[in-house]
């Protein structure tokens, strides 16, 4: 996945919103599997479902007379808001973060006494952060042996004391709030009103706004509702698949050129696959249209409304398929109705702005679709599908001199994707295009192109905002350094492209994490026999980390606390490079804790698992002063050279390997 756009700042509210929303969005999404089991337990067992048993959906009485439990209700408000917390604890702190935040969120649950989605929203984030600022307090301070002694009871005292503050704190407050917003979508029901929501949502969801309304106040109130009365309205607000297969049936008929041609496929991957963002590049090009998806939804709701239609979960994502597996018994003929007229009503206001608008469908599509993945902050999955695969490639309105790689510390996975890109371009036949690479934190806006892990994107854009930003997620062999290329090529071919810039001199040695790789390393001892391991123990990625960091630690490269950051910089942005490699180093903070460059090279005949990647080879890497960069360089050439990666995993002595690297670096 990859995106290239020209940076912008992104300060404004839009992003606030769109961030928090994300973040919201990141809480739930992971969980919507459990969300779709609740649902069809309740659809099929409650009392009004479909195979109604009293033991499973929690109504009537046992043989001994007591009321059945069920599962429906300890489901909602226990098992899926716990669930929420323990994600959002672990977005914010790991595995620990998300324990803390369950523990707290207890106390909402109990203290409130109604599904605290929105409490467990809070608690979960809120206990992460305070106890990653608690454990900075005495970290590295902690006498060996009794670290588990102080990570168990800070926990579980900071958790017992949040849970504490969930119950008699945060319980009635997010109470109180759920009531009121209960009670306002009440009175936009009585009184028609709530039709009049689709002003809102549908422009929201074309900005990628709309995460922070739906997964912050509708899905939490849409659940509660469901529990009461056994299905909600609120969940078709913005899941309706209608409005967005109106404006693409528009297209169909009475669209030209590009959009025309991929309007078919996009309305199948969109009312199908419940990829909304399919068809916002379709407003972008001709803004006028949102008055189409407005007028469906608008139409969808009120048919909800009329008919006393609505769902018993969410529907995720808003597939026609994910809408009627959530579709209350009592409410097909309505939703399918709401959904049909929605699309209706969408199609035939489309048709009547395209056919009295001016057309330029095929020259706005791909710029649209670019706008569409900058209003999103990132590369759209589905993109492709509108403009083939190419979208998102800019095209440079100036001679390309200066590209920059850029990651967390600047001297490990960016080196080795700086050297790989470097290569490419030379081969081109542009020796003079600069490739650096260098961390976040020492960006300048003097750039053409800053190449990051998709990861990293976000925190690159606003210290250089005047370049075009490509996002990888393979530093070794990702086709974006292709596209990189063409850039290059085009950029140089373009009018005015004669630069009167010299070619770039190599920076000097010791340049920081900008200089260019340098030309010998003779002496240096950066790479020993000693750090070459054939056969590695570990077999999961955080212990071949410790692997690789022992080797590093065994030579005096650097102390224990490089090791730790080795595993928090992986825990930001994974290092897997592709090819079956994967480079572990320090965060850019943890560079004090090198004493002296070094590499250690362990192999994994049978490969680990690193993230859901395959990896053979894990290099540790430790580098002051970019000693090591030439070395890096060695690797990425190894590493994209298949033969010679079959002959690594062919080695059979730590000689072979050396020699391997030794005739590169030759």
């Amino acid at each position: 996945m990859a995106t290239a756009t020209v940076a912008k700042p992104r300060t404004s509210m839009r992003v606030h919103v769109q961030r928090f929303g994300t973040f919201l969005s990141g809480m739930i999404m992971p969980n919507i599997g459990a969300f779709i089991a609740w649902g069809i337990i309740t659809a099929l067992f409650i009392q009004t479902g479909w195979l109604p048993v009293p033991e499973l959906g929690g109504f009537g009485n046992s043989a001994a007379g007591t009321p059945n439990v069920g599962l429906v209700g300890p489901m909602i408000t226990y098992l899926l808001p716990l669930l929420i917390a323990y994600t959002g604890g672990k977005m914010v702190y790991d595995v620990r973060g998300g324990v803390v935040g369950a523990i707290g969120t207890m106390g909402v649950i109990v203290g409130a006494g109604i599904p605290m989605f929105i409490g467990a929203m809070i608690m979960g984030p809120l206990a992460g952060w305070t106890m990653k600022k608690i454990d900075s307090i005495w970290d590295g301070k902690i006498r060996p042996g009794f670290e588990m002694l102080v990570n168990n009871f800070s926990a579980g005292i900071w958790g017992a004391l949040l849970a504490l503050f969930g119950f008699f704190g945060i319980s009635p407050v997010v109470a109180n709030f759920s009531s009121a917003a209960g009670n306002f979508v009440e009175f936009l029901v009585h009184n028609g009103l709530l039709p009049l929501t689709s002003i809102f949502i549908e422009p929201a969801k074309v900005l990628f706004l709309n995460n922070a309304i739906n997964h912050g106040v509708l899905t939490p109130l849409g659940i509660q509702q469901s529990l009461e009365q056994g299905k909600s309205i609120l969940f078709l607000l913005e899941a309706n698949p209608g409005p967005g297969a109106g404006l693409l049936l528009a297209y169909i008929f009475f669209g030209r050129g590009a959009a025309k041609a991929s309007a078919p496929g996009a309305l199948i991957i969109q009312f199908l696959g419940g990829i909304h963002e399919i068809y916002f590049p379709y407003v972008l090009m001709r803004p006028l249209l949102i008055l189409g998806t407005m007028a469906g939804g608008m139409t969808g709701i009120a048919t909800l409304a009329i008919t006393n239609s609505g769902l018993v979960a969410p529907a995720a994502p808003g597939s026609i398929f994910a809408v009627l597996a959530q579709t209350a018994r009592d409410s097909y003929f309505g939703v399918i109705l709401s959904v049909v007229l929605a699309a209706t009503v969408s199609f035939l206001v489309s048709s009547l702005i395209l056919r009295t608008t001016h057309h330029s469908d095929e020259v706005d599509l791909g710029s649209a679709t670019s706008k569409m993945e900058e209003l999103k902050g990132k590369k759209s999955s589905v993109a492709s599908t509108l403009v083939g695969a190419g979208v998102g490639t800019a095209v440079m309105t100036r001679p390309i001199e200066n590209i920059v790689f850029a990651c967390d510390a600047g001297m490990g996975s960016s080196a080795m994707g700086a050297s790989v890109l470097r290569n490419k371009i030379k081969a081109a036949g542009f020796p003079e295009v600069k490739v650096t690479n260098a961390s976040i934190a020492n960006l300048r806006d003097d750039y053409d192109v800053v190449v990051t892990h998709q990861d990293l994107t976000e925190r690159a854009r606003p210290a250089t905002s005047s370049a075009v930003h490509v996002s990888v997620d393979n530093f070794m062999n990702s086709p974006r350094y292709d596209d990189i290329v063409e850039m290059v090529k085009e950029s140089k071919a373009g009018p005015g492209a004669e630069s009167t810039t010299p070619p770039a001199e190599p920076a000097a040695q010791g340049g920081g994490a900008h200089a260019a790789e340098p030309s010998d390393v003779g002496g240096k001892d950066v790479l020993l026999a000693q750090s070459v391991v054939l056969n590695g123990t570990a077999r999961d990625r955080d212990s071949a980390i410790d692997e690789a960091g022992q080797l590093l630690l065994d030579r005096g490269a650097v102390d224990t606390s490089y090791v730790q950051a080795m595993h928090q910089r992986e825990e930001s942005v994974s290092t897997y490079m592709g090819s079956f490699l994967a480079i572990p180093h320090g965060t850019n903070s943890a560079k004090d804790h090198i004493k002296h460059s070094g590499v250690s090279i362990v192999r994994y005949p049978e490969g680990i698992d690193w993230a859901g990647k395959q990896v053979k080879f894990v290099v540790g890497v430790a580098g002051i002063n970019n000693e090591h960069l030439h070395i890096l360089s060695s690797i990425a050439k190894i590493f994209t050279d298949k033969a010679q990666v079959a002959q690594l995993e062919q080695a059979t002595s730590v000689d072979e390997v050396l020699e391997l690297f030794g005739k590169v670096n030759a």
